[in-house]
């Protein structure tokens, strides 16, 4: 007999009540022989679900889950109430063309001279903006197919490394030459004046970009870093995305590494080795998206493309394009649910999944995201979206700084491994405030164990209801160890479980609509803690290591289980020189606010940034 229990309605919790509570994950740390040896006996009739029931009960989720009655109705997806455009802003086209969003965006950003970081040898390091790839090319410094050379060469450099850390799990130099080319001869064509030479798409044009493997990207296969899922899955054109990337004349290098079928957060993948941190190759790179954000750390390449968000129709997205942003040193961006058509990836049917850009500064992530963003049409019509907009930067914007209320959880956001990562946190946004008299309020947020549990039941339902048929159908003994951990932890859940996650839901949605009434955005750590090591014993087998999961999905997961936009930016380092990031968290709908503060969070912040171990100017290499 289990005692049942009782929740208030989220509208009558009475929040000064509420006590933060250290989350505390009881999960064994498993590598090499153990670890497969564990698989094995989880994967057992009787034996398995006997362990599983067991380190369920450890960790409350069936307490949770079937012993409480949650008053509120579930909610499947994201329901936001109806908001006005942000002020200050450049409303963009979602039924035009990419190119002509990205002009747009370009008109939003401040005045920058690229001649002069070009000539000036003496500045500290920073990476080549967009804007640089674009001056070098129309002044004639260097063409596409120039860079297109060193970056063939460093990706094959890469490809040689023992053992196995590749950035790109697909790649072919002849279609990155054939692009090349064909940008190369856009910029020369023509007889235009100086700086305006031939005839570019658009200032991405001869950018490039790399996608990851979950997303279509013809003629690569899409595999989600797996062994098999192009078995059983062909890819026959680009995914929307890559579509309008393609339109804007980017370069394409390949299909970047991940966590496979982004069932983890560390980017661990024995099946075609772990990419490494370009900042400490000892150390994770973070996940799911972790070849994505380890190429733009190492200056190959400008952007990518990661994915974001909760459970999709064919994989799990336990991790996000936010954390190895914030491991690696640079920007990634989570927009709201619903504004980026997901059509074309492993998670075109999934519920909260969206297409998150990576690069090393604000600006370049909002040129991608100008050229990607346009939801599909039943999206605009069900969650009735404010429409896309993108802070004017390139006005001043100090009045509409100071106006911004900043919600911070203070007992949530020094919940972190060392503080140092706190510390730094508190650091930017003392910086903020000062330089822009911006008002930090404090703020509490309930449930967040019952977020938790409601983020594994959704995103673990969904990822099963989609793979379970093929890997009964025997591919399943094809995928990692950890892969195989996740399935049976899914298959546990019950369609009651389910329904009583999207109930949760509905009460953290309520919380959060409640919170932004009194401020504006939320900040916090991205991560609480920086890069991981990588257990030598890991790299064959992989690893489950559930602590370490917590430490980097804590500050997570409100943004994949709510769609809210968020992004994470860089603020500093650790006294190993490992960077730590800041997340913003925004209302529905509200890309320009997490955007405007993200960059001025970089312009207070981004003079310290410390050149990667393993660095390549593709741009000017001698």
């Amino acid at each position: 007999m289990v005692k049942k229990l009782e929740m208030l309605p989220a509208k009558d919790v009475d929040l000064s009540s509420v006590k933060y509570e250290h989350e505390v994950v009881k999960a064994p740390h498993l590598t090499g022989f153990v670890f497969r040896f564990f698989v094995r006996i989880l994967e057992l009739p009787l034996i398995g679900p006997a362990i599983m029931t067991h380190l369920k009960k450890d960790n409350k989720i069936d307490q949770l889950l079937r012993h409480t009655v949650i008053p509120e109705g579930p909610m499947f997806k994201p329901e936001y109430p109806p908001r006005e455009t942000e002020p200050g802003v450049v409303v963009l086209d979602e039924d035009g063309s990419p190119a002509s969003r990205v002009e747009s965006a370009l008109k939003c950003l401040p005045q920058y001279d690229p001649s002069k970081s070009w000539e000036d040898s003496s500045l500290p390091f920073r990476y080549w903006k967009i804007r640089d790839y674009a001056h070098a090319y129309r002044s004639g410094k260097v063409t596409p197919s120039m860079v297109a050379e060193r970056i063939i060469s460093v990706i094959e450099e890469n490809c040689r490394i023992k053992p196995p850390a590749p950035l790109l799990i697909s790649f072919a130099a002849a279609e990155v030459r054939k692009q090349a080319a064909a940008s190369t001869q856009r910029f020369e064509a023509g007889n235009l004046p100086f700086d305006c030479i031939g005839n570019p798409l658009s200032i991405l044009d001869g950018i490039f970009i790399a996608i990851k493997d979950d997303i279509d990207l013809y003629p690569h296969p899409s595999k989600g870093a797996s062994t098999w899922m192009h078995e059983v899955r062909t890819v026959k054109e680009d995914a929307i995305c890559v579509s309008r990337l393609r339109s804007c004349g980017v370069i394409f290098v390949g299909k970047a590494n991940m966590h496979e079928f982004g069932m983890g957060t560390t980017g661990n993948n024995p099946n075609y080795g772990t990419t490494r941190n370009p900042h400490a190759p000892d150390r994770y790179t973070g996940g799911s998206s972790s070849g994505p954000a380890a190429i733009v750390a190492s200056g190959i390449c400008s952007a990518a493309l990661g994915t974001d968000g909760g459970g999709c129709a064919k994989i799990l997205k336990a991790g996000s394009v936010r954390i190895p942003s914030s491991l690696c040193g640079v920007v990634g961006l989570k927009s709201n649910y619903g504004r980026t058509s997901m059509q074309g990836s492993l998670c075109d049917s999934g519920t909260v999944e969206i297409i998150g850009p990576i690069a090393s500064s604000v600006e370049d992530i909002m040129l991608v995201y100008a050229a990607i963003l346009g939801a599909s049409p039943e999206n605009r019509i069900s969650l009735r979206p404010s429409p896309p907009c993108l802070p004017a930067l390139s006005l001043d914007d100090s009045d509409i700084l100071g106006s911004l209320r900043i919600g911070k959880y203070t007992a949530w956001f020094n919940d972190v491994h060392s503080t140092e990562v706190s510390d730094k946190c508190e650091d930017a946004l003392n910086l903020l405030t000062k330089a822009h008299g911006c008002e930090i309020i404090e703020i509490v947020i309930p449930e967040l164990h019952e977020m938790r549990t409601a983020h594994v039941v959704s995103i673990g339902s969904e990822c099963l209801s989609s793979l379970n048929a093929d890997c009964e159908d025997g591919k399943g003994v094809k995928s990692t160890y950890d892969t195989r951990t996740s399935m049976v932890l899914f298959r546990s859940f019950t369609a009651a479980d389910y329904i009583a996650a999207q109930r949760i839901r509905r009460r953290i949605m309520h919380y959060h609509m409640e919170i932004f009434k009194k401020v504006d955005i939320i900040v916090t750590p991205t991560t609480g803690m920086t890069a991981p090591k990588i257990p030598p014993s890991a790299l064959q087998s992989g690893e489950t290591d559930m602590q370490t999961t917590a430490y980097l999905m804590r500050f997570i997961i409100a943004g994949n289980l709510l769609g809210l936009p968020a992004i994470s930016v860089p603020v500093g380092y650790d006294k190993s020189g490992l960077p730590i990031g800041l997340q913003v968290i925004g209302r529905p709908w509200a890309e320009a606010t997490i955007l405007r503060i993200a960059s001025a969070v970089e312009r207070l912040c981004g003079e310290s940034k410390k050149r990667p171990l393993q660095y390549h100017d593709v741009l000017r290499s001698n």
